[in-house]
């Protein structure tokens, strides 16, 4: 699915890029340069993709329009069979998909009169042609997935086989893990969030008294982003910001100052600029809470006794946790804390929040750490928690093991069964579909050698 939801963009860039097929293949402008079964592949359909490559910082040459090109013709192989198969479109996940990628180049590019002008085609076209696209796309993906739920169950017995032969240097390396234990204590919110809105009001009161609400944004934002743009935001689509703040603004008239809006990431005053649709550009002032040495003070103090009286066997951390951390998510848990990417309850020494990981790189398994601030999870940059931290556990980094990581293991045998049972499916269809590949790509490398034999003459 990534394949096709890549060029979503770049397909509709190919009428923009006659002179790069100019240069390119000695002054051709576009023609059919592969048939497999009765899907063409053109010249334009592979510089969308050089395009979108270029975006991500790859070198466009002529090797990489010949990887794009087999790339190509082998989900047009999977495609035909998904359509002989009878396989459906997931029509959810392509609606979900077309909605994020047309909200994102309409943000980008100022709207939908912007979308059209860079485009050079109606919206209502490129939504065709981007829906065609992410429809392939899922067909491409389910018969892959068809595929793949015939291969048998793998077994213990396979993924031992697959460790007696494997090279010990292609083997997995399982970074080091931490499991660790949390009890959290926040500054008091409701007297910082007072003192925030006192300061936004007075903000609101000025603007109102005729100071430019952009002046203001530049010295008093806290959004890095837009203050220097005096908080201007762009013409964007309202399902990218929290919905709290875009329902204030879609709710405003152009030109009114809001009262105050709270989202995960602060507080906001907004002022909108202009609205078409269901997308508007807007200012904010954005403030944060603001916490004081106070704060930290009563927290660690708290912290530590708690910290000592776990020491002392008063209690143990499981029931501190539960009783007197303010963590709702790992609180009832005993505070044992959990990796919000996987689920995990082993850390990535990499995936620790730097805070945490300072706490705890000294410490010894079943060690409670000083009271430390960090960040909890909440929000774009996570909200100031003070804590303590428990080291439950340390698993060092180690070449893969069956004993310990037959799950990753498992995962590994998993998809290379499955990659090997697509490659084989593709390299048979190849001999008995019909392809013609134009000369143009005749000296390509492919990774597949049945391609070759399907370069025909002109």
């Amino acid at each position: 699915m990534k394949y096709f939801l890549k060029i979503v963009l770049a397909g509709a860039l190919s009428g923009l890029c006659a002179s790069s097929y100019a240069q390119v293949y000695n002054g051709i402008i576009d023609k059919s340069v592969a048939v497999v079964g009765n899907e063409l592949i053109t010249l334009s359909d592979i510089e969308a993709e050089v395009q979108m490559a270029k975006t991500q910082g790859y070198v466009s040459d002529r090797n990489a329009r010949c990887e794009i090109l087999e790339n190509m013709m082998q989900s047009k192989l999977l495609l035909m069979q998904a359509r002989v198969d009878s396989l459906t479109v997931n029509s959810e996940m392509v609606n979900s998909e077309l909605n994020q990628r047309l909200d994102q180049v309409r943000s980008a590019l100022g709207g939908d009169e912007g979308v059209e002008e860079y485009f050079h085609k109606p919206l209502y076209k490129l939504r065709q042609e981007w829906r065609k696209q992410l429809e392939e796309g899922s067909l491409t993906q389910s018969e892959q997935q068809q595929i793949a739920k015939d291969i048998p169950q793998i077994t213990p017995f396979d993924v031992k086989a697959f460790l007696d032969t494997a090279d010990v240097s292609a083997l997995p390396v399982i970074p080091m893990k931490y499991k660790m234990s949390q009890i959290c204590v926040y500054p008091d919110r409701e007297a910082a969030a007072i003192a925030v809105k006192e300061r936004l009001l007075s903000i609101r009161e000025r603007i109102l008294n005729g100071e430019k609400f952009s002046t203001l944004a530049r010295l008093y934002s806290e959004d890095p982003g837009s203050a220097k743009k005096g908080g201007e935001l762009g013409m964007t689509s309202k399902s990218i910001f929290w919905p709290a703040f875009a329902d204030a603004a879609m709710a405003l008239k152009p030109g009114v100052i809001s009262q105050i809006v709270e989202t995960p990431d602060g507080f906001h005053l907004i002022e909108v600029i202009e609205k078409k649709g269901d997308m508007f550009n807007a200012r904010h002032i954005l403030i944060r809470p603001k916490y004081g040495s106070e704060d930290r003070e009563k927290a660690f103090k708290t912290l530590d006794s708690l910290r000592n009286q776990i020491i002392d066997s008063t209690y143990t951390f499981d029931l501190a946790a539960r009783f007197f951390s303010q963590d709702p998510v790992t609180r009832t848990n005993g505070g044992q804390m959990a990796d919000p990417n996987t689920g995990s309850a082993y850390f990535d020494v990499d995936q620790l929040k730097p805070q945490d990981y300072i706490a705890v790189k000294d410490l010894e398994v079943g060690q409670i750490s000083e009271p430390i601030e960090s960040l909890d999870n909440e929000g774009r940059n996570g909200n100031l928690v003070y804590k303590i931290v428990k080291l439950d556990k340390i698993v060092d980094a180690h070449t893969a093991r069956f004993e310990t990581d037959y799950n990753e293991l498992l995962d590994i045998v998993q998809k290379g069964k499955q990659a090997e049972a697509i490659s084989k499916f593709i390299d048979d269809k190849i001999k008995t579909t019909y392809i013609i590949l134009d000369p143009l790509f005749k000296d390509c490398d492919f990774s597949r050698k049945g391609w070759a034999e399907k370069a025909r003459e002109e």
